[in-house]
């Protein structure tokens, strides 16, 4: 019941913070300080992805990279933006989803060993009580031997008690 309501959960969240995402890209461009953060942010993205795209198809990388135009330097910043708050956000869902799920394993685990434990102790009991019955087969034997066949029939008794009844008649 709560899996299914967790997971419900974190789809909400990630439902929702794409509007966030969105609203973070239109802000980005409009504060000044903020936006030419962003141009640097989005030129050294371009530089890179440039650069790595040039040594994957073999072509030569010493040559000089045209940094974007301000307005797709933004927009591309926006958008780098964006997906990292969403990735944050799924990433952040994730690592919750797994860290309650360990905290689970380890309570599922904890009861397992008390369960263990628990049938441990049973069975040195068990054993102990096996031990003790043993033993006093041992005791009921050695009498038996004692007193013959009849110091089994009159367990307890000794042999002038057994006898004095069979006087008085």
């Amino acid at each position: 019941m709560v899996l299914p309501l967790v997971k419900l959960g974190t789809l909400a969240l990630k439902t929702f913070s794409k509007p966030i995402a969105t609203r973070l890209k239109k802000q980005a461009g409009l504060h000044p300080k903020f936006r030419s953060f962003i141009i640097s942010i989005a030129q050294a993205n371009h530089r890179l992805t440039t650069t790595v795209q040039r040594r994957i198809y073999g072509h030569a990388t010493d040559v000089e990279i045209r940094p974007l135009n301000e307005e797709k330097a933004i927009q591309a910043a926006s958008d780098l933006i964006g997906e990292i708050f969403i990735f944050v956000v799924a990433g952040a869902a994730v690592i919750f989803e797994v860290h309650r799920s360990a905290r689970s394993e380890a309570r599922k685990e904890e009861l397992r060993k008390r369960e263990m434990e628990a049938i441990m102790r049973r069975e040195e009991d068990l054993a102990k009580e096996v031990e003790f019955v043993k033993l006093k087969m041992v005791e009921l034997e050695k009498l038996a031997k004692e007193r013959g066949l009849s110091g089994v029939f009159h367990f307890g008794r000794t042999h002038s008690e057994a006898e004095q009844p069979a006087k008085a008649t």
